[in-house]
């Protein structure tokens, strides 16, 4: 069999891959491959099939060369019997993930090869960072002033976005170092016949290896899938970059010293139920154990590799009294260790240790201790004790060794404590209203609660306050819902108590409309003993809780009131004193999600930006130090994009030294599965606000509020425009319904929360994650540009033809000004990219009523032109990601291997929704699924 037939992704000969000589070795990774699996499919399917999986990749690259038409390939696929579209989809689903996993090897390779040839350090890192503020001159006070308390923190959450299985992830890590060892061979060695067999097993295992879920990911699965990336690159990588921002900032301004370490990560999984059913006060302590466990289990596995490098003894070197006595209190009488102060040290620490992981989890994690001792109550002891070992290390030359693992040791006791990550609780104030009636009724405080008017609420919410006394007794008969909520928050105020205030930071609140949305909460925390009402402290008399409460606003209407809520909020006197004894730090969640799907694109990302200018204002007047908390998704529709661009286009002092942003499904991944990658999306996160906190990002000057008036315009018209289809366009949903596979998302086993807040069939019931996974796989893309383009226009041809030029130039001067607008128009750019009207159109073919088809469809097409002509004409760019070739060759790329998974889905989901019951069918269109969110590397 020659090499052109077994040769899937033969792409030198076919067009497949476009570049100039720098991408030699992606379009070599590429056919190496796809060779490989064009043998295994083979191998294991037959030539027959190997034949048409062929066949049908040169006919998807006629297509794009415009050689064959569409129509034609499709009526191909169609003709297919289910068992051979089997094939097909496998096929082209396993070669988007090899060609995702080649792309991401050249980025890399092309990376080294920049620091290698000397180049400047890369935008987005630390180094670069560093040279903007040092040419910045900046004032050491005004530093020192704008980053005390600063805070960087990536919060993981389980929304249901990565379509990938943990054991498909495991075998693409073990091709990807296979390619590596590859690229580190001395010539020659790369034909090794040994390692070619490698590759192939590893080839063969993903072939054989099912890509879809038997079985929906339970929240302990979720739990457990976020941990790993701990041992895979976290551990690592967050103490070195708080390490070296440390060094950094001591260097060049002593005095902005930080007081605690400013990457930290958090979580939200096991703690967010807001309409998740399976989060419960079991599922609250789960999730907190689970991380107290593997950061107790680092630390111990720690301190024994730091016993087994610190042998020096006593007779070639002379410790600190320190350091004897905690040799001494070790209870370490080994004889062979005797002479070895280091390590009786280090050995009583781990005994202090493990009892701490003993008192915490009921067991210890790793090797047993050699006694047993007093537990460390609180990290600074287990930290006080290794700047004792740090400190007599240094008296006798040994500082390198102080540097070296004990310093990494010491970061992450500080970064991950002995709880690891900070676990938010977020529910919606519509179920804080419904428990807190309950539960006043009950206590015979209020028998109708949900009656009272807004002051009402807050005078009674306040008189609550105010008082110790809890409202229910324990054997109260309550509801499920009042008893399941009181149960989360009780499990949060014991692992608060267990692990310490950080275990659980934040309580967000889903939906806050009002004062009283935030008073309830407060009252809720009351009850479980998290809030006193009045600590005696005589240094901060008053109300005190560890755990701060953040308002999230979501719809584009609560971000345009966000700041009166807000005002109205910090005004209470009582809700004042206790966020005095919180620092005055005010953190505000912004939900990118709801607002898009609320009022679309262009629409949500202004009222975004005039919510945190609003915010700032109300955090200035009243003396509180505000912390934004981005809700951000994977893709543009819900605030996706390089998180460098979009921290740095945040309005002016809407960063101040904090921000906490989302991380969720394939975008964790993406950015945490592996040491170098976890290093780059972390510094560009610090790096991004660092220079958004000390620099002028914005760059409008005097002319802010006249581009503000200006987006104000254009955000009413993109509104409008976008409410027009999507919420006053008779039938849309159902036109929504049949031409995405949004019902058949559910059946794909990717999350535990249920794709839909409530059952009902409206737009507003529907969540944010699948309605934006429902138009990427239809090649719609509907939530990252549609209404844009329409405001645009209208705007330039607002007063005539005359005055044309005059606007367009007006928008274009902003543009090249503006980092807000130029990053929300490249990633629409980015979005149009990948929307393929064309193939839409095969979708909007299922949709049964021809009329409706083609209303809505007409209006799409006509918008996505105007979108697309109006990008340009701002941009002054010739075509679309032309400030961003690498995604544009990565389109030409891997799209025609898309072309195929398109049509079968669609004919998959004809035969399925006209009767066909056949479970492969049915498997059928969840593989597609799973393979056309792989080729676009995003979902939801």
């Amino acid at each position: 069999m020659s090499e052109a037939t077994v040769d899937v992704a033969d792409l030198r000969h076919h067009g497949g891959v476009e570049g100039d000589a720098a991408d030699a070795p992606l379009r070599e990774d590429i056919r190496l491959l796809g060779r490989v699996l064009g043998e295994v499919i083979g191998e294991q399917s037959g030539d027959d099939v190997l034949a048409l999986v062929e066949s049908t990749r040169v006919e998807a690259f006629r297509l794009r060369r415009s050689e064959v038409d569409r129509a034609d390939v499709a009526a191909r696929l169609a003709g297919l019997d289910v068992r051979s579209a089997n094939h097909v989809i496998r096929a082209f689903s396993h070669f988007s993930l090899l060609a995702n996993l080649a792309e991401d090897l050249h980025h890399e390779r092309r990376r080294r090869f920049h620091r290698s040839e000397g180049s400047p350090p890369q935008q987005g890192s630390l180094a670069a960072t560093f040279e903007l503020l040092d040419a910045a001159h900046l004032d050491a006070d005004v530093v020192a002033r704008e980053l005390a308390g600063a805070l960087v923190c990536p919060v993981v959450t389980a929304h249901p976005t990565e379509v990938r299985r943990r054991t498909v992830s495991r075998v693409q890590r073990q091709v990807t170092e296979l390619i590596r060892r590859r690229d580190r061979s001395a010539p020659g060695e790369a034909d090794d016949p040994a390692w070619s067999a490698e590759l192939e097993r590893a080839v063969l295992t993903l072939w054989q290896t099912a890509l879809l879920r038997l079985s929906r990911l339970r929240l302990a699965d979720e739990i457990d899938e976020a941990l790993r990336y701990y041992e895979l690159s976290l551990f690592e990588v967050v103490p070195a970059i708080n390490a070296e921002l440390r060094r950094a900032l001591r260097e060049r301004w002593p005095s902005a010293r930080l007081d605690r370490p400013v990457l930290l990560p958090g979580s939200w999984i096991g703690g967010d139920r807001d309409g998740n059913p399976f989060v419960t006060g079991d599922a609250v302590r789960l999730a907190s154990t689970r991380q107290a466990e593997t950061a107790l289990g680092h630390h111990l596995a720690e301190l024994l590799a730091l016993h087994d490098e610190l042998s020096m003894s006593e007779r070639l070197i002379t410790p600190t009294p320190e350091l004897a006595h905690l040799a001494e209190v070790s209870r370490d009488s080994s004889p062979f260790r005797a002479d070895e102060p280091y390590r009786r040290a280090l050995y009583g620490i781990h005994a202090r240790l493990a009892a701490t992981a003993q008192r915490v989890l009921g067991s210890v994690p790793g090797p047993p201790p050699h006694t047993t001792l007093e537990p460390y109550t609180t990290p600074e002891e287990l930290l006080a004790d290794l700047a004792t070992i740090d400190a007599s290390l240094r008296t006798h030359g040994a500082g390198a060794l102080a540097d070296d693992r004990l310093a990494r040791l010491r970061e992450s006791v500080e970064v991950f404590g002995f709880h690891l990550a900070g676990l938010d609780m977020r529910q919606n104030s519509a179920v804080h209203e419904e428990v807190l009636a309950e539960l006043l009724a009950w206590a015979g405080v209020c028998p109708d609660y949900a009656a009272l008017d807004e002051d009402q609420r807050v005078e009674l919410l306040v008189g609550e306050l105010r008082m110790r006394r809890p409202l229910v007794r324990s054997d109260a008969a309550l509801s499920d819902l009042a008893r399941g909520e009181l149960d989360v928050l009780l499990a949060a105020a014991g692992q608060v108590r267990a692990l310490g205030p950080d275990a659980v930071p934040n309580y967000v609140i889903s939906m806050c409309e009002s004062v009283s949305d935030v008073l309830e909460v407060a009252v809720l925390l009351k009850e479980v003993g998290l809030l006193d009402p009045d600590d005696s402290s005589p240094a901060h008399p008053g109300p005190r809780c560890p755990v701060g409460i953040s308002p999230l606003f979501e719809t584009i209407g609560d971000l345009q009131r966000a700041a009166e809520t807000m005002t109205a909020v910090l005004g209470q006197p009582l809700y004042r004193a206790l966020l005095a004894n919180r620092g005055d730090v005010q953190e505000v969640m912004l939900g990118y999600s709801d607002s898009n799907k609320d009022g679309g694109y262009l629409a949500a990302n202004w009222a975004l930006y005039r919510a945190e200018l609003a915010l700032v204002e109300v955090a200035r007047t009243e003396g509180v130090r505000l912390r934004l908390f981005h809700g951000r998704g994977g893709t543009v529709g819900r605030g996706g994009g390089p998180s460098y661009d979009a921290i740095r286009a945040q309005p002016p002092g809407a960063v101040a030294g904090a921000l906490r942003i989302t991380e969720q499904g394939e975008v964790i991944a993406a950015k945490y599965a592996e040491p170098d990658r976890a290093r780059r999306n972390l510094e560009a996160m610090v790096a991004a606000t660092l220079e958004a906190t000390l620099l002028d990002t914005e760059g409008l000057g005097a002319d802010a509020e006249e581009a503000y008036a200006l987006l104000d315009d254009l955000a009413a018209r993109a509104q409008r425009a976008y409410r027009a289809l999507v919420h006053e366009t008779p039938g849309f949903v159902e036109w929504f319904r049949g031409a995405t596979p949004i019902g058949e998302l559910s059946e794909l086993n990717i999350g535990s929360r249920p794709p839909s807040r409530k059952a009902g069939d409206s737009i507003a019931d529907l969540r944010a994650i699948p309605w934006v996974f429902s138009w990427s796989q239809a090649r719609i893309m509907l939530p990252g540009w549609y209404g844009t383009g329409s405001a645009l226009e209208s705007w330039v041809d607002g007063d005539g033809a005359a005055s044309r030029p005059a606007r367009l130039a007006r928008l274009q001067e902003l543009h090249r000004r503006w980092p807000w607008l130029r990053t929300m128009l490249s990633n629409m750019g980015m979005v149009l990219a990948k929307t393929d009207l064309d193939l839409a159109a095969r979708y909007a073919g299922l949709v049964p009523d021809e009329q409706l088809r083609h209303r809505v469809f007409d209006q799409l097409t006509a918008e996505h032109e105007r979108s697309c002509r109006m990008l340009l004409a701002v941009t002054g760019d010739d075509r679309l990601l032309a400030d961003n070739p690498s995604l544009a060759r990565s389109i030409r790329n891997r799209f025609p291997y898309l072309e195929p998974l398109h049509h079968l889905q669609v004919e998959m989901l004809r035969r399925r929704r006209g009767g066909d019951d056949d479970e492969l069918v049915r498997r059928n269109i969840q593989l597609t699924i799973n393979g056309i969110a792989t080729a676009l590397r995003n979902s939801g």
